[in-house]
């Protein structure tokens, strides 16, 4: 899970904007102690920050020149300043990209996750799996569907990073049963049965409808991209 740390002095565009990326999946904190950014920096570890211009005691020109002493994360100036001399100066002190404010929050989005990609696809293994228009996040064992963020018990996770990873065939139920339980031998066929028609009930309240597909006699598999709403 990518970490964000937004630095904004407006307490109700920062609030808005956190939750708006938490339900996508990334893990936010709001700065609190506007004298000592740095300290708050240090102790989150983000992989990204969001930083206005306009900011008590010192402004994110300031702040994003000491970030850039002790690191190298994606700095994203956030400001209403958006004439050529504050953009030059935001590029100059280090920063990585510019949105002017007001913004729409699918934009951010759209920018924040192509800075993400740029930055760290070749430095680690992708953290999600991504199939039509649903995402498994492979680091909190959660699906993402139109905004929405599924919570998955252990099983349920299993069952879905098989099927993802099998995207386009169909995983046998003998191979299930081994992914979740090691020796299927042990376990009544019946189990694995009542755990697909709980997470199907779960997909189906989340608003993902016929996502996964039995195959008779044979096991499961995800529906066609085109039948995913």
């Amino acid at each position: 899970m990518y970490k964000i740390f937004i630095v904004e002095d407006d307490s109700t565009i920062s609030e808005q904007v956190g939750k708006y990326l938490d339900r996508w999946g990334y893990e936010t904190v709001c700065a609190k102690n506007f004298e000592n950014i740095l300290t708050e920096f240090i102790s989150f570890e983000p992989q990204l920050v969001l930083l206005d211009i306009g900011l008590p005691f010192y402004n994110g020109y300031y702040w994003c020149s000491e970030i850039r002493k002790i690191s190298q994360v994606p700095v994203v100036f956030i400001s209403s300043a958006s004439d050529n001399m504050n953009i030059v100066m935001a590029m100059n002190m280090g920063g990585d990209d510019f949105i002017t404010k007001p913004f729409d929050l699918e934009v951010l989005l759209a920018k924040v996750q192509a800075i993400l990609r740029r930055t760290y696809s070749f430095q680690q293994q992708s953290s999600v799996i991504e199939y039509g228009n649903v995402i498994l996040n492979l680091m909190d064992m959660t699906l993402l569907h139109s905004g929405t963020k599924l919570e998955l018990s252990k099983n349920e996770f299993r069952i879905m990073q098989l099927l993802f990873e099998h995207a386009g065939s169909t995983v046998t139920r003998e191979n299930i049963m081994k992914k979740l339980w090691d020796d299927e031998c042990f376990v009544d066929d019946n189990t694995l049965t009542v755990n697909m028609n709980r997470l199907r009930k779960k997909l189906e309240e989340t608003g993902i409808h016929d996502f996964i597909v039995t195959k008779k006699g044979v096991g499961y598999q995800l529906a066609a991209k085109e039948n995913i709403s």
